[in-house]
């Protein structure tokens, strides 16, 4: 407010604060906001900072129609339709699940743990999270959730869990003391070394700067996702005044560095302010505060944070810098945005292409254990169950599938063959580790029999799976899936056929009908007549002994023409 009025010199409004606090509790939140409203006549409360303290003090406001203000109430559960003068003055969580979902993709990693608080906090991000992830070809198999009062065992407990599953990708969401107490016990059971990915969301990583530099080195190699704030001239000047006047204030206590919350809490000040001086607000005008509530949403300025607007009663999608935490501190990697995806370097240009349609671009990482190496995403577990594989002897196409037992003293299945090569090339194009070991079956009397209840092994669960020369038929079918048939054998239908053709003496009479038979006999007759008349005509004593031979030669062309 110094600043702003030093700026100001000619406002006639003032803005005067009455501080409280809430201690930590919605109840006492809620305790405060009634005494502001009632006994000082606020016309604005500023700054509750969870998300729950928020709701509850926002639904005592809309009976006053006083705005509230938060500048660190990120949870997307606080939603403006049964809250109207609630202003978010900071970013919702779910602007960021994008920005990890892109992570995921862009180290093409296909599976993830989101280790989170058990609180609104934490549990609502998780929704929007999936869903992004889901959109890049990941998905989450399981979901650690760390109570809010957990002691030290309870999360290492935890973690031992975790570390026996193969997924070796987490998203961490909690509170930066939470988050503190996570890592060094992360670093303790050996989860922070070479092979393990962790990424860490804009709550905690927006305050790297003030956790303790034991946390810092354990949370070594992780990777983070804050807003970025750009550089100015009023923001080192203030960095600087602001330095100054802390440790004057407080000679004893290390150094708080500056946060983005703190940059938008002074940036919410400034706002409020200038409203103030806009609608000029005094005892008789101001019991409705829609006005002021306008006048908040409707100024846009370029504050120490970057570009400040809250028409839309929350920030407006940022510009999300990644990080790398190195060291003692932490290292730029590059920046991402929705429309331009990610890129090296920080630029105000901007494109038309969304970030799943632009190729990625990334400062390397230094991972845990210090390795440069990008973490593939799984190991094969510790422990657990590997896949059962059933496998048999009894085929006669050793090609396909030949199996047997090992004569060692291990005594492990052996199996060889197409069907074999098919199964194992499956296996190795999963995105994840799948342990698994051959069974050997062994069958008895006939080849069909056998393999119907090699089949039904896998249906009483003996067998996770059973691979070989296994005819897909219905009976089968009705109690197991099959996979698609992997070989071209064709189909053909067999049906019986009955002889209907007498192969008599006669059969050269077959290719015509009788009607056709008896019209071509007549017609030869007509021919010979005529043409023996023609002959008699002309002379009729050569005719009259001629006939027999002259009718034979007729009749022989005509039958050989047809």
């Amino acid at each position: 407010m110094e600043d702003f009025y030093a700026m100001h010199p000619n406002y006639t409004t003032k803005v005067v604060m009455h501080i409280k606090d809430s201690v930590g509790s919605s109840v006492q939140a809620a305790t405060a906001a009634l005494d502001l409203l009632a006994n000082y006549n606020v016309k604005a409360i500023i700054g509750p900072q969870k998300s729950s303290e928020a709701f509850f003090m926002s639904e005592i406001a809309n009976m006053s129609k006083v705005p509230v203000i938060s500048f660190t109430a990120t949870s997307p559960s606080l939603t403006f339709d049964n809250i109207p003068y609630f202003v978010r003055a900071t970013i919702n969580d779910s602007l960021q699940v994008n920005s990890i979902a892109s992570l995921i993709k862009y180290y093409k990693w296909r599976e993830v743990v989101p280790i989170y608080i058990d609180t609104d906090y934490g549990r609502n991000i998780i929704p929007d999270l999936l869903d992004a992830l889901e959109g890049n070809d990941a998905r989450i198999p399981y979901r650690s959730i760390i109570p809010q009062s957990a002691t030290s065992e309870q999360i290492i407990k935890e973690l031992y869990k975790l570390m026996t599953m193969q997924t070796r990708v987490f998203v961490v969401h909690m509170t930066s003391s939470m988050a503190s107490v996570l890592f060094t016990k992360a670093k303790e059971v050996g989860m922070m070394t070479r092979g393990y990915a962790w990424i860490i969301t804009f709550g905690v990583a927006s305050l790297i700067d003030s956790l303790n530099s034991s946390v810092l080195e354990a949370m070594n190699g992780a990777l983070g996702v804050e807003v970025y704030v750009p550089k100015s001239t009023e923001l080192d000047n203030f960095t600087v005044r602001w330095t100054t006047r802390f440790r004057m204030d407080n000679p004893n206590d290390p150094l708080l560095k500056l946060s983005i919350f703190g940059l938008w809490g002074y940036d919410t000040m400034w706002a409020v302010a200038q409203a103030a001086e806009k609608v000029k607000s005094t005892k008789e005008n101001s019991e409705d505060g829609h006005e002021f509530l306008n006048a908040i949403l409707q100024y846009k300025f370029r504050g120490l944070s970057g570009y400040f607007d809250l028409s839309s009663r929350q920030l407006q999608p940022p510009r999300f810098q990644i990080i790398n935490v190195v060291g003692k501190g932490w290292r730029e990697i590059g920046f991402w945005t929705a429309q331009d995806g990610f890129s090296q370097k920080f630029s105000k240009q901007k494109s038309n292409k969304t970030y799943l349609n632009i190729e990625p671009d990334l400062n390397p990482v230094i991972w845990p254990g210090e390795s440069t190496d990008i973490p593939r995403g799984w190991e094969i577990p510790t422990s657990g169950n590997k896949l059962q594989v059933g496998v048999c002897t009894s085929s006669g196409y050793p090609e396909y599938i030949n199996a047997d037992k090992d004569p060692t003293i291990t005594g492990t299945t052996k199996a060889s063959g197409l069907a074999v090569e098919v199964f194992e090339e499956a296996v190795k194009r999963l995105p994840y580790a799948l342990p698994y070991e051959y069974v050997f079956y062994n069958t008895t009397g006939s080849i069909s029999s056998s393999y119907d209840d090699f089949v039904y092994q896998v249906y009483l669960k003996k067998y996770d799976i059973a691979i070989g020369d296994i005819t897909i038929r219905y009976k089968r079918s009705s109690y197991v899936d099959f996979s698609l048939p992997y070989t071209e054998s064709g189909v053909a239908m067999i049906v019986p056929v009955r002889e209907s053709i007498n192969m008599t003496t006669w059969i050269f009479l077959k290719p015509l009908t009788p009607g056709m038979w008896f019209g071509s006999i007549i017609l030869f007759i007509y021919t010979g007549v005529v043409v023996w008349l023609l002959e008699f005509l002309g002379n009729s004593k050569t005719a009259l002994s001629q006939i027999p031979t002259q009718m034979v030669m007729i009749y022989y062309s005509l039958f050989v023409e047809s």
